[in-house]
């Protein structure tokens, strides 16, 4: 692997707190992510929204403005996660597919090549831009513009089962799965679309719990806990 994009939900970068930031457990991150950067990896990050808002469980706001505000969360999101890793020592940029003033810069593969050789970590706000698409969506669709060798899934939860651990006692975890398997049982370890995006890219995708140890940086090197969704 030399470019790695990284998703992380909007769940985990709250910590124990639910909505907004937990700073410690991004700067958790920003310091593994430092240490990837450090080895020569290009990483592009993709962040969800959920720490801020959750749209689709509105009944009395449309689809379409629910979206939008979705997409604005993610632009907060990486804007302040990207402070943090400017904070311990890395280079960053923003890129949006829209344009928000002076704060980020519009998406293109050509602007993202050239700070991926530049050594900043990218990243990539406001998903695809448009409306019943998420970030799940978003991050695959990144992914292979840019032709990432891989997608981390860093989520509140450590992996993919075949049943909702919250709600079934016995659910089993998975160490490998395949694309076409997720599909058919309807695993969400991202939505439909992604998977379909993702099974016809042949992009694979570990998804592990972000609040274990060191989780990123084990995934890299060989010490990966998680579930590896295979293509």
């Amino acid at each position: 692997m030399r470019r790695i994009l990284l998703k992380l939900s909007g769940e985990a970068l709250a910590g124990s707190k639910r909505m907004g930031f937990d700073e410690e457990t991004v700067r958790n991150v920003a310091l593994q992510v430092k240490q990837l950067v450090d080895d020569g990896y290009e990483i592009g990050i993709v962040t969800g929204g959920g720490n801020f808002w959750r749209g689709r469980s509105s009944e009395n706001i449309d689809r379409t403005k629910a979206d939008q505000i979705g997409m604005l969360a993610t632009v907060m999101n990486c804007l302040y996660v990207s402070e943090i890793f400017r904070s311990v020592g890395m280079k960053t940029n923003v890129l949006t597919p829209f344009a928000c003033g002076s704060f980020t810069k519009l998406f293109s593969k050509d602007r993202a090549n050239k700070y991926f050789a530049k050594g900043m970590v990218v990243f990539f706000a406001g998903g695809t831009g448009h409306p019943y698409f998420s970030t799940d969506t978003g991050v695959v669709l990144r992914a292979v513009e840019v032709d990432a060798d891989v997608i981390l899934l860093a989520k509140s939860i450590d992996g993919v089962y075949d049943a909702d651990p919250a709600k079934v006692s016995c659910a089993q975890k998975y160490d490998e799965v395949s694309i076409d398997e997720v599909i058919a049982k309807n695993l969400q370890v991202v939505d439909m679309t992604a998977s379909i995006l993702a099974r016809d890219n042949k992009m694979p995708m570990w998804v592990f719990g972000l609040n274990e140890e060191n989780s990123i940086v084990n995934a890299v090197r060989g010490k990966f806990t998680g579930t590896k969704v295979t293509v």
